[in-house]
């Protein structure tokens, strides 16, 4: 691969995940283009030296690498192969990676569209969080041509501390990405369901995070979600209508397979019933608040640690 600053690198989606990416390559000296809707975000990018642009199209033009961090399989579609797609504006011969959380074969469609223009399909979805994208510490699970991961590992190095390489063909990489988002979601839910819970019980739920979070019933999402409810701050570092998405795709794919997903299931539904009270685009922790309206419940305000104090 060509030097960091000879690497044209367009990244499509400079929400939580994917500015933190587009600054991590920034920062590695990539020669780095934003795309995104969000004039804030482009502003944001700009100020910190990189270049942006109106569509991807533009963002695209003789890219060695297109990033897309967008929200679902259609978006990635509209980014990809629209009007004003990445790929065909892309450098011959150069490599995309797709990161949303799709089923597996979106994925397979995807890889193949590309492989008909000359470009190379990574199907890469990521985890980690936004604190882990802006450091260039994601995991990311991928699957493509061995090929393919080896020419870009500059630029994969720079956005993750780990990349599993999982299989040569897309698909599987998106797979896994749906295994986690099941765990991720019914963890969120369960860790939402365990501190209102706890303030049922009228116990001081900032102890409760302490206490948990030094015995086995913590988790990873109780750990990091809980101190968005504790401080009553419910801005979206990870959206409730993500995973109403992801979870449906567990629900689709289980119901293809004809193979049971009880509990996936029911944390859907208290995704979908926090969106339909109106907190879609607010953060997944407001399950908890969605709990706490069903029970009367009041949880801290922004800057309280609980009610009472």
């Amino acid at each position: 691969m060509k030097s960091p600053r000879e690497t044209k690198v367009c990244v499509i989606g400079l929400g939580s995940m994917g500015f933190g990416m587009a600054e991590s390559l920034l920062r590695d000296g990539f020669a780095v283009t934003g795309v995104d809707v969000n004039e804030e975000a482009m502003t944001r990018f700009a100020t910190l030296g990189g270049a942006v642009a109106p569509d991807p199209s533009a963002g695209a033009e003789g890219a060695d690498v297109v990033i897309a961090v967008v929200v679902n399989a259609d978006q990635t579609e509209q980014v990809l192969f629209g009007a004003k797609g990445a790929v065909a504006a892309m450098a011959e011969g150069g490599t995309v990676m797709s990161c949303a959380t799709m089923a597996p074969d979106l994925a397979r469609d995807f890889a193949m569209r590309c492989a008909e223009t000359g470009r190379d399909y990574l199907d890469t979805p990521i985890s980690g969080g936004a604190l882990r994208a802006a450091a260039g510490e994601l995991t990311i699970m991928g699957s493509g041509a061995p090929a393919a991961f080896e020419k870009i590992r500059p630029v994969l190095d720079s956005v993750a501390a780990k990349v599993y390489e999982l299989g040569d063909a897309a698909g599987t990489g998106a797979a896994f990405k749906v295994v986690n988002q099941l765990l991720a979601g019914v963890h969120i839910a369960a860790a939402c369901e365990a501190i209102t819970f706890a303030k049922a019980m009228d116990l001081d739920i900032a102890k409760v995070y302490e206490v948990i979070t030094a015995s086995a019933g913590n988790s990873w999402m109780f750990e990091n979600r809980i101190p968005h409810v504790l401080e009553g701050d419910y801005s979206p570092r990870s959206a409730v209508d993500i995973f109403t998405k992801d979870l449906g795709i567990v629900a689709d794919i289980g119901r293809g397979l004809k193979f049971p997903t009880p509990i996936a299931a029911t944390a859907l539904q208290m995704f979908v019933m926090t969106a339909a009270a109106g907190m879609g685009r607010d953060d997944d922790a407001s399950v908890a608040r969605m709990l706490a309206g069903l029970a009367g419940l009041e949880l801290p305000a922004p800057g309280q640690t609980s009610p009472e104090e």
